[in-house]
């Protein structure tokens, strides 16, 4: 008898490690040989196989700076002639025959910043004219270091630091200033050449053309310190000091956007770099504590092309696959809703529900009133307990629903946690740690809450985990922040996105039960931001960056998608909690009423594990 495979079925490939979109997106990270002398903020130069390291901070006692030059020949590192001045984050051009160093921080208690250049002809290095402008931490760029370099931006370290706009071009015998970057930038890198170079701060990107600046796509990331490899149009940025922790991420940029890709094996920021998009150096750095590791890049040479529709069988994970098309959250749009009775504002507000069933509670002054949504209109119902605002709400429907934490002038930040069953509100089990602006998903019985601000210690570290009846603390975010968007149904699955850092940051970290995880980021930097949805479909919208914004965006699970924005920018408002295909926001800072309804046609796809049962 035959079977019904051989009657009708289909080949599924199989691979080793899911399809890439690019060779760039399926590369991967190997260990090289380590550097002779640890040390972080050194300059980097040259190819994978022929590069040049130099300089860096060795956390001498006597405050003294490197003066180390080591050559890598794809395999070691080889002890060359020392520069004449030792100093750290300086700019670096060249290759291992011919390299330029300019500026750099020569001690760092009080801080000091030098204009000396010297210049390698590969034995040894001599001193040259100086900067226009004494800095350290700017980006470098150069056509060929012995006649035409640029040194962009950086930090002016004297009695005060300050970061600084200027850009300076060398001919090959000195230093003429030219066109300023559009935004003073320090501690980020240079890609590219003389007359086509791409400079990296913070989040902030921009391109020179040879005369003029233009910012473009900006990091996933936001960070400091990190390295870069590549061109212009062709870059990769690496690691660096997020706030306070620092980063594995690696970027890759092709002359439109920013895409993360293969994270270093080493988290660590002043690493240095070198190489093209395809085939880099990442090397040295702090974790905290000094690094000598080297670690090399390679593109992938054959790679299973990722197409939408494809099934596959992943055999390193034991899956079958698919690759499906997520169009559903896309063609969403806002809608106007009805008006709350009460104007308000405060993140958590502690919308909770969905765009036919939630809450609102809060004010921008403590409250106790609640209005409860039917999909048309608010209608008041009981009272919390303790008037507050800047709490945080859970909830599946308003009828089962929490309101945790929040803030009253006296004594600030609160543990307090109370449990609506659809008639009046109950003080059940406090957190374990006060604090307001945190983020939360889940539902009566099975939450998550972290983040925001503890009178008097700032943003909190600390995630808490709620099983119906207590709180109980769990692992950390990677990134402290308060006022984030938000999106999960329970306690073991949900994500974090945005906030504050204490500056506007697009980090997202996806929770599994156990850890969390960065992941893809937000396009729009920003904190006191709406979130909706699950760990696998969800939705942030408004915040501020500031100022307010009325952005929204869809997350497939791999990647965050900009989608129709609100019909007014808004932050700090009632979002509700549970769908990516519903949702609302209510309020607005300054205290508003209007509320606006989201709505996605269904089903929207994502990429799944195929299961059977």
């Amino acid at each position: 008898m035959s079977e019904y495979k051989g009657i009708r079925g289909w080949k599924v490939q199989t691979v080793s490690t899911d399809p890439a979109a690019s060779a760039i997106a399926g590369g991967t990270w190997a260990s090289g040989g380590d550097l002779n002398t640890a040390r972080y903020g050194l300059s980097g130069v040259g190819l994978q196989t022929a590069a040049l390291g130099f300089a860096g901070d060795t956390n001498h006692p006597a405050n003294l700076k490197s003066v180390e030059t080591e050559s890598y020949n794809g395999t070691s590192w080889t002890e060359l002639n020392d520069l004449n001045t030792g100093r750290a984050f300086m700019g670096g051009f060249g290759t291992v025959a011919a390299a330029l160093a300019c500026g750099g921080l020569t001690q760092s208690f009080p801080p000091f910043s030098t204009a000396l250049t010297e210049s390698f002809d590969g034995t040894s290095w001599t001193e040259v004219n100086d900067l226009n402008t004494f800095r350290a931490a700017g980006a470098s760029a150069f056509q060929s270091p012995n006649t035409a370099a640029l040194y962009i931006a950086g930090t002016y370290a004297g009695p005060t630091a300050t970061s600084v706009t200027n850009v300076e071009s060398w001919n090959g015998t000195s230093w003429t200033e030219t066109t300023d970057v559009n935004s003073a930038k320090d501690f980020g890198s240079g890609f590219g050449i003389q007359t086509a170079a791409l400079a990296v701060a913070g989040a902030t990107s921009e391109l020179w053309n040879g005369s003029s600046w233009t910012e473009v796509a900006e990091l996933n990331t936001t960070r400091t310190q990190g390295s870069s490899a590549g061109s212009a149009s062709l870059a990769l940025f690496m690691g660096g000091l997020i706030s306070p922790p620092v980063s594995a991420n690696v970027e890759a940029y092709d002359g439109t956007s920013w895409t993360e890709i293969a994270d270093l094996a080493i988290a660590r920021r002043g690493l240095a770099g070198a190489g093209t998009q395809t085939s880099a150096l990442a090397f040295g750095g702090n974790l905290p504590g000094l690094s000598a590791a080297t670690e090399e890049f390679t593109a992938a040479s054959s790679f299973s092309k990722e197409n939408l529709g494809q099934v596959f069988y992943n055999s390193t994970s034991n899956a079958f696959k698919v690759t499906k098309d997520n169009s559903g959250i896309p063609l969403g749009t806002w809608a106007s809703g009805g008006n709350l009775n009460t104007a308000r504002a405060g993140n958590g507000a502690a919308g909770s529900g969905t765009v036919t069933s939630g809450l609102c509670i809060s004010l921008a002054q403590p409250l106790a009133n609640v209005e409860e949504y039917n999909g048309s209109s608010w209608t008041e119902v009981a009272d919390v307990n303790t008037a507050r605002y800047d709490g945080a709400g859970v909830g599946a429907t308003a009828p089962a629903s929490l309101f945790i934490g929040g803030y009253v002038p006296s004594p600030g930040s609160l543990t307090l946690t109370e449990s609506y069953n659809g008639t009046s509100w109950t003080e059940v089990n406090d957190l374990s740690t006060s604090r307001y602006n945190a983020a939360s998903f889940g539902t009566q019985t099975s939450a998550i809450l972290g983040g925001g601000y503890s009178t008097p210690v700032g943003i909190s570290p600390a995630i808490e985990s709620w099983n119906g009846t207590s709180w109980t603390e769990i692992a950390e975010l990677n990134n402290l922040r308060a006022d984030s968007g938000r999106s999960g149904d329970s306690n073991t699955s949900g994500l974090f996105a945005g906030g504050y850092t204490p500056t506007e940051t697009v980090n997202t970290e996806i929770w599994n039960g156990t850890s969390w995880t960065e992941v893809n980021n937000i396009n729009t930097a920003r904190a006191g931001l709406g979130g909706s949805g699950t760990a696998t479909s969800a939705l942030v919208f408004g915040g501020f960056t500031p100022p307010n914004v009325a952005v929204t965006e869809s997350w497939n699970g791999t990647s965050w998608t900009e989608v129709a924005d609100m019909a007014s920018v808004r932050s700090r408002f009632a979002d509700s909690t549970q769908s990516g295909l519903s949702a609302f926001a209510a309020g607005d800072i300054p205290p508003g009423v209007a509320t606006e309804e989201w709505s996605a046609p269904a089903p929207f796809a994502t990429n799944n594990t195929l299961t059977v049962s």
